[in-house]
């Protein structure tokens, strides 16, 4: 598979960045660990059927590419089922999804972006794609591509309120047989309004 890309699991508003919609599940975006890796894999199988999962190796090779990035959303209340990782009380923290991107020369890509169930429609989406656009413009990035099926309409909804446009179809792009759209989102846009918010 050449990279399932955007193949978004999640919705969220991104009213309310690192916290969610009314912030009864607050969370906090942090940098991959290699420690992350399995339980990250575990939530790429849970939010795609076996035809779109990734392997681990395809995983591991979309983290590993020059230039790409990964970053992680994390809930702070704490979670029992992940033991390694503690919040500011103490408590365990329960990664609630993840984001995968790279920029090659001055284009960024979003490889995958993977939200869990519970933590679906409560900003962390959102927020995921917005500290990858900003460490994107931070790389020169001018634009940011992603693909998505033709049939995942909760995705493209979620990317075009964000402000991506659909470019093109590319026919048989999953497995050969499922349609995707490349959608496109022009970062100067996010540039600008960053500034026009300072």
């Amino acid at each position: 598979m050449p990279g399932r890309n955007a193949l978004m699991c999640t919705s969220g508003n991104g009213r309310f960045p690192g916290c969610s919609y009314n912030c009864v599940v607050p969370f906090a975006i942090r940098n991959f660990k290699k420690k992350d890796f399995e339980t990250l894999w575990k939530i790429d199988q849970a939010c795609f059927d076996s035809q779109l999962a990734y392997t681990r190796e395809e995983l591991a090779f979309y983290m590993r590419r020059p230039g790409s990035f990964s970053l992680v959303a994390e809930s702070t209340l704490g979670d029992p089922a992940s033991p390694d990782v503690q919040n500011k009380a103490g408590a365990p923290a329960k990664i609630t999804g993840f984001i995968v991107a790279e920029t090659i020369r001055s284009a960024g890509h979003i490889i995958t972006l993977d939200v869990v169930a519970e933590a679906r429609r409560t900003g962390v989406g959102s927020a995921l794609m917005r500290a990858a656009e900003t460490r994107l413009l931070e790389a020169k990035a001018i634009t940011v591509s992603l693909e998505t099926p033709v049939n995942n309409l909760t995705a493209i909804r979620f990317y075009k309120q964000d402000g991506y446009f659909v470019e093109e179809t590319v026919p048989k792009y999953y497995s050969d047989q499922l349609d995707a759209l490349l959608m496109v989102k022009d970062l100067k846009l996010v540039k600008d309004l960053k500034l026009g918010a300072e």
